[in-house]
């Protein structure tokens, strides 16, 4: 199988935003780290206050779209729907 790559950034528009992240993205690293498949995930903050760099790394597509499948249900999901996502995947 072919490992998935996702590398991009969370584009916040405000300080409201921001605080979403901030608040529910412990958890979202924790339970997306302890998933089948994953190798690698971390969301870290970019220069601009308001931008996320994010780096994913799954063992194939099939553990990748499971956890994209997660992440739609998660509150992580829920909470930042409308946060926009600047993503390259490489993989799949």
């Amino acid at each position: 199988m072919t490992d998935v790559y996702l590398s991009g950034q969370l584009v916040c528009r405000n300080s409201d935003e921001v605080a979403i992240v901030v608040q529910h993205l412990d958890r979202h690293v924790t339970l997306t780290r302890a998933e089948p498949g994953c190798v690698s995930f971390s969301v870290t903050p970019a220069e601009d206050p308001l931008v996320w760099q994010v780096e994913e790394h799954f063992s194939d597509p099939d553990a990748f779209r499971l956890h994209q499948d997660r992440v739609a249900g998660s509150i992580w999901g829920q909470a930042t729907v409308g946060i926009e996502r600047r993503y390259t995947i490489v993989g799949i």
